[in-house]
């Protein structure tokens, strides 16, 4: 392939690409932006994984984010806390919005950023504490000490993440002797303690067992009352369940953003449609 045949395939792609304001009704969606990106790229080294990102997420919404592996999911939402930049060879260009705020400006610091943006794993990453040490973590960080006020935040962010009735009386217990369902629920409250805006989750439930599957997807619906959640999942059952709204990646690129059910029942591209369809990824 000749130099300007690379040139005119990436045009092809870029030209096929199908934005929130080409489909559906996002266009018509008022309510504020919690993120948007604009012309977002990012670089490991010299492999271009991200490439022209646009993506506005409304506040209170349950945002899924849908894709083969390796087309840039997980690196895109961990670029919405910049938690990426943990990889010393990460370059980025474009802009990344939090509320009217470019989350790379120098006076908005990453510290500032995680307090309004939280983040649950894969795999449930308890620390090696307890219970009651885990969710009061990120307050103490941020220089929450009285431990009435410390009680507080723990049993209101157990119960937000539904789980305070299964623990209420084993808050002393190390975190690592819970069932894998009852950890991941522990780190969810984990990151509401620090009442972030945003929740983000990157494939929460894949390491779970069907019911504690449910029970977060229960949770995840439950707290978008409060919170707007921007997940990853390779389970296209799970994001037509739980999400609003969906954006396809492929190759690095968005092809398609629009609300969920257009997107699995109308999709108006036709790699969409082979992807949620389960003819590839």
């Amino acid at each position: 392939m000749t130099p300007d045949t690379k040139i005119e395939t990436k045009n092809i792609k870029k030209q096929n690409i199908v934005s929130s304001t080409d489909a559906g009704t996002l266009s018509n969606d008022n309510r504020k932006n919690v993120f948007s990106s604009k012309n977002f790229n990012l670089w490991y080294g010299d492999n271009h994984a991200l490439q022209d990102i646009n993506l506005d997420f409304k506040e209170n919404d349950i945002s899924a984010i849908i894709g083969p592996s390796g087309c840039g999911k997980s690196t895109f939402v961990k670029s919405l806390n910049r938690m990426v930049e943990l990889v010393p060879i990460v370059r980025t260009e474009g802009q990344i919005i939090y509320k009217d705020r470019d989350i790379f400006e120098k006076s908005f610091t990453k510290e500032e950023l995680r307090t309004k943006v939280g983040m649950v794993f894969q795999k449930p990453n308890p620390f090696p504490k307890s219970i009651y040490d885990n969710v009061a973590y990120g307050p103490r960080v941020h220089g929450i000490k009285k431990k009435k006020i410390l009680d507080e935040v723990v049993e209101s962010s157990l119960r937000d993440a539904a789980i305070w009735d299964e623990l209420k009386d084993r808050l002393h217990e190390n975190a690592y002797g819970l069932s894998g369902g009852q950890q991941q629920r522990v780190c969810i409250a984990r990151a509401l303690a620090i009442e972030p805006d945003v929740i983000l989750m990157d494939e929460p439930t894949s390491a779970l067992d069907p019911i504690s599957t449910i029970k977060v997807e229960d949770l995840m619906k439950e707290l978008k009352k409060n919170y707007s959640i921007i997940v990853v999942t390779h389970n296209m059952q799970q994001a037509a369940r739980v999400s609003d709204t969906t954006a396809f990646f492929y190759e690095g690129y968005v092809v398609e953003h629009d609300d969920t059910n257009v997107i699995f029942e109308n999709p108006n591209d036709k790699r969409t449609e082979d992807y949620v369809s389960g003819r590839f990824g």
